[in-house]
Order: C-alpha cells, then sequence, then structure tokens
C-alpha cells in the first residue's frame, strides 16, 4: 500500500511545508508509515527505499505530537484513499502480577529494619517463599 503522485496531492496541504534541505520528501515517509503499519515490521526492518529509518521515524513521532498524521489518516478516509479497520476490543485487568527479579530495591529503600539473622517461618511452604505478588488494580475498559 503506496499513496501515488496524485493521491498524493490530494492531502499535501494537511502536512507541514518542508524547508531547508531535507533528505526525504513527505511522501516518501507516508509510504514508509503506511510500509510498516502494513507489514507490522520494526522500524529498524524498513526496507532501504525508503531511506534512513530513524529518519522516517523521528519525522512520524513528530507529525503524531503535534497531530498531523490524525489529520492526515481523516483526510485519506474521507478520500477513500486508504480503508482503516479499527477494531474495538474491550480489556478488563483485574490483577497484574509483578515478578521480584523484574523490580529490585535496595535494602536501603524500602525503610524497614535490617536483619540480624535468618528465622525461617513456621508455616513456610515447601517450596519456599512465592515468587510474585499480585496486586490488584481498578478495572479499565478500553
Amino acid at each position: 500500500m503506496e499513496l501515488s503522485e496524485s493521491q498524493y496531492q490530494q492531502i499535501a496541504h494537511c502536512l507541514p511545508r518542508q524547508r531547508g534541505n531535507v533528505r526525504l520528501s513527505n511522501l516518501q515517509v507516508l509510504n514508509a508509515i503506511l510500509y510498516v503499519a502494513k507489514h507490522d515490521c520494526t522500524w529498524r526492518s524498513l526496507p532501504p527505499r525508503f531511506g534512513p529509518w530513524h529518519t522516517v521515524y523521528t519525522r512520524m513521532m513528530r507529525w503524531a505530537k503535534s497531530g498531523v498524521l490524525d489529520r492526515v489518516f481523516e483526510q485519506l478516509q474521507h478520500l477513500q484513499i486508504i480503508q482503516i479497520k479499527i477494531e474495538i476490543v474491550q480489556v478488563k485487568i483485574e490483577a497484574v502480577p509483578l515478578d521480584s527479579t523484574v523490580i529490585e530495591i535496595h535494602t536501603d529503600g524500602t525503610g524497614a529494619l535490617r536483619k540480624t539473622a535468618a528465622k525461617p517461618l513456621a508455616s513456610r511452604a515447601p517450596d519456599g517463599a512465592p515468587k510474585f505478588v499480585w496486586l490488584p488494580r481498578m478495572n479499565a475498559v478500553l
């Protein structure tokens, strides 16, 4: 899915004007963004014909933050150049596991007193202490 020059001219007014010595045209960047979206690949695996991946990624992030991409894709859909399918999925999260190997806190950071000697618990499970802790979270519907 790549935009042709005539399709690009229909949405060119949505994009910022290029100034100075630019390496990639807005059309090349848009086609690169569409390629990544369609093929679900990483930026680093972008084919060389689209230019340096970092340049494309940087411009895409700038456009996303300033709302340019929203306007462009809205215009592309309005003109029926591309069709975007949006699937609404409801997700309900009730608990989040935290693995003790992921979150490490220095002994001084907990505010607890230091242990002087190891004291095994009488009711300890045969396999030892639990490996993770379940933290309750608010239910969120996306």
